[in-house]
């Protein structure tokens, strides 16, 4: 048990390292397959070498550390998370995840159990450079296809030149895979909101990670003279797209559990003394409960239609993506509760209002999750942070969970 502060603080200081790798100098921004991406995977193999395991980089860059169970036939535990960044992200968003696997590994100290433990820190989660996420868990559970590896970022580049580009081998994509062995899949993650610190609790156990829809919205008017043109003759697509935020804003702000999102707007032609003729929005809805957020979803383009025809407006949507809920396996999360409980915190269980690797490999084997509170509720920015005594407080229940899948195994 003493070893659990001093490893947390190093755990700490191993992500802070990793920020340093960065396409942005005085920032943390690091694309799938970017040049700063080999300078993490030397780090993480070093560390994971350090901690007995064998270190390798499969052919979509995922890191893979392998620490060996007592017999070479037993299943795996995968232990993981993302290995890129939003823009200007903080240090801790995903790769806290995979560096708490590595230093799992090495609390055990060369103790073998009756399963693998491989750590797989996934290339590609946030989906900056090619517009896509998911691109390393996904390839991680085979459901990678050629209109993905197609995928060109901007400059032109595809996802299987970058892959080429890197150093590694596309026609390798297959052997990413997991393989049949595999036992569940266990990711802990920064909360990335403010729920937890507003409790007083270090961590939670995910029991579902919300489903989201993305869309395109374009309102369109006329763009004309802002000092001749009188109001009521106006068709002004800004007015028009506002009044429908704000009925984004009533409609998640009515409905329980949903949250609702405008987070991007392009005003056409722009200028001050022009009436604005084009609005482009966008559009993010999440739920936990699929029905929900589908209903909400249809009330709010009916509300968009309407506020279109009454302005003289015309209005279209474009979907960008529809990801269903995952719920994570009960029979795991169960265990994940004990080890909290075992280890003398607080059980909490909660939704993720933010997608993870852990809902896309759920459709491949048992997931389950645990959230680390994000002080301040700060995430997606160079202030996210955690507390030292949470992250002690991970490690510790992550040994738990070790403890008791080994014993679940006896």
């Amino acid at each position: 048990m003493d070893r659990f502060p001093v490893v947390a603080r190093e755990v700490i200081a191993r992500c802070q390292s990793l920020a340093e790798c960065t396409e942005e100098s005085g920032f943390t921004t690091r694309p799938f397959l970017s040049e700063p991406m080999r300078e993490v995977h030397t780090r993480l193999r070093d560390w994971m070498e350090q901690a007995g395991m064998t270190a390798s980089i499969d052919a979509v860059g995922n890191v893979r550390g392998c620490y060996a169970a007592r017999q070479p036939s037993a299943p795996r535990l995968f232990i993981g998370s993302h290995l890129d960044t939003v823009p200007r992200a903080g240090a801790y968003d995903g790769i806290l995840g995979v560096v708490l696997g590595v230093a799992l590994a090495d609390l055990l100290n060369g103790r073998r159990l009756k399963f693998h433990i491989e750590v797989v820190g996934f290339s590609e989660e946030e989906g900056l450079r090619f517009g896509v996420p998911f691109i390393g868990s996904r390839t991680f559970i085979g459901d990678i296809d050629d209109e993905l590896l197609g995928r060109r970022d901007a400059k032109g580049m595809t996802v299987t030149d970058a892959i080429r580009a890197f150093g590694l081998d596309p026609s390798r994509i297959g052997d990413a895979q997991a393989g049949n062995d595999a036992l569940a899949y266990f990711e802990f993650h920064i909360e990335q909101g403010p729920v937890l610190e507003a409790l007083g609790l270090p961590l939670g156990v995910v029991e579902g990670i919300a489903g989201q829809s993305r869309f395109s919205v374009v309102f369109e008017g006329q763009a004309n003279h802002a000092g001749t043109t009188p109001m009521h003759l106006r068709r002004d697509a800004l007015v028009g797209a506002a009044e429908w935020i704000g009925a984004v804003e009533k409609e998640a702000r009515s409905t329980s559990g949903l949250v609702a999102t405008v987070g991007r707007l392009e005003v056409e032609p722009g200028a001050g003394n022009v009436i604005p003729g084009v609005v482009r929005t966008t559009l993010d809805v999440r739920h936990a409960d699929d029905a929900i957020r589908t209903a909400a979803i249809q009330r709010l383009h009916h509300h968009a239609g309407d506020i279109a025809a009454r302005r003289g407006l015309s209005v279209s949507w474009k979907h960008l993506l529809d990801q269903a809920s995952v719920t994570m396996d009960a029979s795991f999360s169960r265990l994940l509760e004990h080890a909290v409980d075992a280890s003398g915190y607080t059980v909490h269980r909660m939704t993720s209002g933010a997608g993870h690797d852990a809902m896309i490999v759920a459709r491949r084997m048992p997931a389950v999750m645990l959230f680390l509170r994000s002080p301040g509720g700060i995430s997606h920015h160079s202030r996210e942070t955690v507390l030292p005594e949470d992250v002690e407080a991970a490690l510790v229940t992550g040994m738990r969970f070790l403890e008791a899948m080994e014993a679940r195994h006896d």
